[in-house]
């Protein structure tokens, strides 16, 4: 689809520290910069869809304190963000230094070559965004200098999805896990090393992490609970509800969406 000459008003020329790039305003053309008022002029050629994410204002994301999320980020284009183990090293690195600066708990993580999976809750939301910002614009960096990359990193912004609280919490941290074994880059999930599969399963050290509330009632002892974390399954309910704004069972999602209905309308 062709547009031809079109205006765009009352847009200022910003950059998007989370993607590390130009978000209004970039490699698209010539344009006049006023105060407060971003003018165009100009012939290009592009897809509805394109149009839409380069200039549509974002949608207002709802990220509660206290509260339950998968977090997933993505590469620009499902690009490979990770083509190394030194790169999933580096970010976990990374992970670390801005979990400190700003707290949260992460109970269960996955690092696949296009994206990135964490199973959260928050303390403060404020803070986790800016735990995000900062974690996605150094990475970046880090990529830009190791493969001279130019352009987009990452895909919009961070994707939150809200996580019921119950029993079913930590199959969702397990069907995280299990990506790699979806993707045919494993056989088995003990041998990814760059999720917290191993954490659960094998009793690895893994400071990055905060034990899932549901996993001491899974056995008396250690070896135990490691045993029949190995053979939990991951109900039906919790795959048919993944790419649901809500991710759990029926009566917590209901439950959690009562819960945002409410913090929108205060």
């Amino acid at each position: 689809m062709k547009l031809n000459k079109f205006r765009i008003l009352n847009y200022k020329a910003i950059t998007d520290s989370a993607s590390g790039s130009l978000r209004k305003g970039d490699a698209c053309g010539k344009g006049t910069a006023e105060r407060g008022r971003f003018s165009f002029d100009y012939k290009i050629t592009l897809f509805c869809q394109s149009w839409y994410y380069c200039y549509m204002p974002r949608a207002k994301r709802l990220l509660l304190s206290q509260s339950y999320y998968h977090i997933m980020t993505r590469g620009n284009n499902r690009s490979v963000v990770f083509r190394s183990p030194d790169d999933y090293l580096y970010y976990l690195e990374l992970l670390a230094k801005y979990k400190i600066e700003h707290p949260f708990d992460l109970y269960h993580y996955c690092l696949m070559p296009t994206h990135t999976h964490f199973q959260i809750q928050t303390k403060h939301a404020s803070e986790f965004s800016v735990f995000m910002k900062k974690i996605n614009l150094a990475y970046f960096h880090h990529y830009q200098q190791k493969y001279n990359w130019v352009g987009h990193f990452w895909q919009d912004r961070f994707k939150s999805q809200t996580i019921g609280k119950d029993a079913y919490f930590i199959q969702c941290g397990k069907y995280i896990e299990l990506n790699p074994i979806r993707a045919d880059l494993a056989k088995s999930p003990e041998e990814y090393l760059y999720s917290s599969y191993r954490f659960y399963s094998m009793g690895e050290k893994n400071p990055l992490i905060t034990p899932d509330f549901m996993y001491e009632a899974m056995g008396k002892n250690e070896a135990e609970r490691q045993t029949n974390y190995q053979g939990l399954l991951v109900a039906q309910i919790i795959e048919e509800s993944y790419r649901k704004p809500i991710w759990g069972s029926d009566i917590q999602r209901y439950r959690e969406q009562d819960k945002i209905d409410r913090k929108i309308k205060t």
